[in-house]
């Protein structure tokens, strides 16, 4: 998905998303972003290491308008290792899923961007 194939469901649109950031690609970031909430710019914090991502429901599929997936984010930065805990909303316009906001959760040890 990262060369441009389409995500058939907002939970491989977010499972992209989440590697995107444990590689760096902040530009695949901002393009499955829905141009409503897209920010400007996006500055991914390279000392952050994305270490595992777990889904832990979602719904938005091949023929769905909207979506949602919640999730952990496993990270480290130094030694301490922490989650971030998200509900991620999603919408798809023309065949295309599109990340549009999302409800972070707590976090423990370490920070998130």
């Amino acid at each position: 998905m990262h060369r441009g194939d389409a995500a058939a469901t907002a939970e491989a649109l977010m499972r992209s998303r989440y590697s995107a950031f444990a590689v760096g690609e902040s530009n695949y970031l901002l393009e499955t972003w829905h141009p409503r909430t897209r920010p400007d710019h996006l500055d991914l914090d390279p000392e952050i290491s994305w270490t595992r991502l777990v889904v832990v429901r979602s719904q938005g599929g091949p023929f769905d308008t909207g979506g949602f997936v919640e999730f952990e984010a496993h990270h480290r930065l130094g030694s301490q290792q922490g989650v971030l805990r998200e509900r991620s909303r999603f919408v798809r316009e023309s065949g295309r899923w599109y990340y549009v906001d999302g409800s972070v959760g707590e976090t423990s040890s370490g920070r998130a961007n």
